[in-house]
């Protein structure tokens, strides 16, 4: 999720009495854990089981447990994407009532990319080329902390919007400057003259970027702080509070300890890619929660929120396993002979390829899903629905907004 900051109107909301909304902490608590509040309690969990199990130990249980809780965590946020992006993928293109920026939009990301990502993919293997196949994994890794700093930016503004609390652009510009300054200097630290690496099998020589570039990426990034902390500072004053804390933590635990500070802690590095697709999850669950609230009611009656919620998530499951399992493990025993297993492709080459191009389309269709073009995400605004579809807080209608 990275732009959804657009769809929401700037005005603090009520219930039907006027007054604020009630926000049950057993939900807000849930939120704020959900939304990557749990990460600084990992750290001390990190430090406890290091102490008792060692090392090396712990770490092998810690990277077993995320590497197959990927299958449940992981690979659904990527699968998920795609059955949202492409649910009436064709009426979208052709929709007046959809700007046509939009529309373009979605045309590029739905179309163009993965075209591009595809041939890019498909030429390397066809040419059994590491070097190809290389450059289109380092692509992956630069944009990966664009698009994480980018959904810390989004979970930070729609909660705040959520509950009426509104960024001037001049503040807007102060958080997405320090975004991309930690994008950056993440990505440029530490320096590197290029570097033989393996990914999924593949060899490859990583891109060279000097010392020069770490020390000015760094001094820019603790120059951003600055005016993050005078806009955090101007909206305290001028409106009595600062942003929802669960939005803040999230903006700052995605910034500063998944991008830039990953590898501080070696087990906590385990659990950043499944602690940003929950966060990623929890959005999803707004906005289809939102839309199931709206679509079991007259005049269309359909499935309650249970249901809808059971079957997208078992067609998540379904297509993330094809897609990052089933299918690149089939590719690869079928197309791979063993000459070529001892080559700098690798055993995987197929996983390698499908696993990057997933990513990649992943932060495409994510950069068009969630902006206020898109229809759908005023579902965020509609009250939200408890687990089993029970309204929670405030005895809003369907038709109003709640926090």
């Amino acid at each position: 999720m990275t732009q959804a900051y657009e769809a929401f109107p700037a005005r603090p909301l009520e219930t039907s009495d006027g007054s604020a909304p009630a926000v049950r902490w057993p939900r807000s608590l849930a939120e704020f854990l959900l939304v990557g509040g749990v990460t600084p309690l990992l750290f001390p969990l990190s430090w406890l089981l290091q102490r008792e199990l060692g090392q090396s130990a712990s770490e092998y249980a810690v990277g077993f447990f995320f590497f197959y809780g990927a299958y449940v965590i992981n690979d659904p946020h990527f699968a998920v994407t795609y059955l949202l992006f492409y649910k009436g993928f064709r009426s979208r293109l052709s929709d007046h009532a959809v700007s046509l920026s939009q529309r373009a939009r979605y045309a590029l990301a739905g179309i163009v990319a993965p075209l591009v990502l595809g041939v890019w993919a498909a030429l390397s293997l066809a040419t059994r080329s590491a070097v190809g196949l290389g450059w289109l994994i380092q692509l992956m890794f630069l944009l990966v902390g664009w698009h994480y700093v980018k959904q810390g930016f989004g979970v930070l503004t729609v909660l705040g919007a959520r509950r009426g609390v509104r960024f001037l652009p001049r503040e807007r510009f102060a958080i997405l400057a320090h975004c991309y300054a930690g994008w950056a200097y993440a990505w440029a630290s530490p320096a590197d003259l290029g570097t033989e690496v393996e990914e999924k099998g593949v060899v490859y020589t990583t891109i060279a970027h000097s010392a020069g570039l770490e020390r000015f990426t760094h001094v820019a990034f603790l120059a951003s702080v600055l005016p993050l902390a005078w806009a955090l500072l101007q909206k305290r004053r001028r409106e009595g509070r600062l942003p929802i804390t669960a939005g803040l933590v999230a903006l700052l635990a995605t910034v500063w300890s998944w991008t830039i500070y990953s590898t501080f802690d070696p087990l906590v590095r385990y659990a950043i890619p499944a602690l940003h697709s929950l966060q990623y999850l929890y959005f999803v669950f707004l906005l289809k929660s939102g839309e199931a609230r709206e679509r079991e009611a007259a005049p269309y009656f359909e499935p309650r929120l249970a249901v809808r919620l059971g079957l997208l998530a078992a067609s998540t499951l379904a297509l993330s396993l094809f897609l990052l399992h089933v299918a690149p493990g089939v590719l690869d025993a079928a197309l791979v002979s063993r000459r070529d297993r001892a080559t700098d492709l690798g055993p995987t080459p197929y996983l390698a390829a499908i696993f990057t191009f997933v990513n990649l389309h992943h932060y495409v269709m994510d950069a068009v899903l969630w902006r206020r073009d898109n229809p759908d995400t005023r579902y965020l605004r509609l009250p939200h629905s408890g687990w089993l579809g029970l309204r929670e807080g405030g005895g809003l209608s369907p038709g109003e907004e709640a926090s």
